[in-house]
């Protein structure tokens, strides 16, 4: 359940209409998201963030360190789609429901440095409308309470390695009738699901990776403590690794080493 105080801030002024002299009524020209999220949304992006913001890619993914800013980098670009493209539909998918409502929580900070007051849609209950049509959804991390919606502009799918198969597999229908886009973002977890495969597919995405020793926020000396207490765990919080399941006999580097189509077999297969 969402605590009161995330409803309040995003449902608690559903029948407010916005009011006749609120600039957002009229969307100016903005040069690109990332201008638009330093100069409208107080928000300094650092040279990979704008890269995000920038990137027009219909496909992209993010395996970065804990506390580069994902979820930050994510809701500015989820804002700037909606208050730029009236009639902008765009969900945002976690682990969990909390975890949808804090995204939409923190695109809501968003919309009041635009001089919108944050409203919900009065239907979702992690919700944002726009004067101009818009709205920014997040949705529960339960595949049989998402579907429903159609011509998604954007998809963004907040840590992603954590999220179910079947809830992938429910989300990206929503994508094609008004062929939108879809960004996964996370830090990476276990070497298998979809964000895994998506990561070391051949498709086109734009690949984002940044671990910890390329984040400028977080200090050498404050790594150098968390590798002593993580241990195992330090390569896949802060270094963007993989890990393999602890059930596997064999990593699956090695198995795809084996699978080499050029050696021939030493006793050839008759199916």
């Amino acid at each position: 359940m969402m605590s009161e105080e995330i409803k309040e801030t995003l449902t608690g002024s559903i029948r407010e209409e916005p009011r006749i002299g609120e600039r957002v009524l009229k969307t100016p020209a903005i040069p690109d998201a990332a201008e638009f999220a330093r100069t409208r949304l107080g928000f300094e992006p650092d040279e990979r963030q704008a890269e995000v913001l920038r990137s027009e890619a219909k496909r992209g993914i993010l395996n970065c360190t804990r506390q580069w800013g994902k979820s930050t980098v994510a809701a500015a670009k989820a804002v700037h789609r909606a208050y730029t493209r009236p009639g902008s539909l765009v969900l945002v998918a976690s682990p969990s429901f909390r975890q949808s409502g804090e995204f939409v929580r923190k695109a809501a900070g968003m919309t009041a440095a635009l001089g919108i007051r944050p409203r919900g849609d009065g239907y979702n209950a992690a919700s944002l409308a726009f004067p101009n049509g818009s709205r920014i959804v997040g949705l529960p991390g339960v595949d049989d309470r998402i579907r429903g919606f159609s011509a998604v502009s954007m998809l963004l799918i907040d840590e992603a390695s954590r999220v179910q198969e079947d809830t992938y597999h429910s989300l990206r229908p929503m994508l094609a009738v008004g062929n939108g886009d879809l960004w996964l973002l996370s830090t990476p977890f276990r070497a298998a699901g979809f964000f895994y495969k998506a990561w070391m597919s051949r498709e086109d995405w734009h690949r984002v990776r940044v671990p910890a020793t390329e984040c400028p926020r977080i200090s050498k000396a404050f790594l150098d403590e968390d590798r002593g207490q993580l241990k195992s765990d330090f390569e896949r919080e802060y270094m963007c690794e993989f890990q393999e399941d602890a059930f596997s006999v064999f990593s699956r580097e090695l198995l795809e080493a084996a699978l080499d189509e050029s050696v021939r077999p030493l006793i050839p297969w008759k199916g």
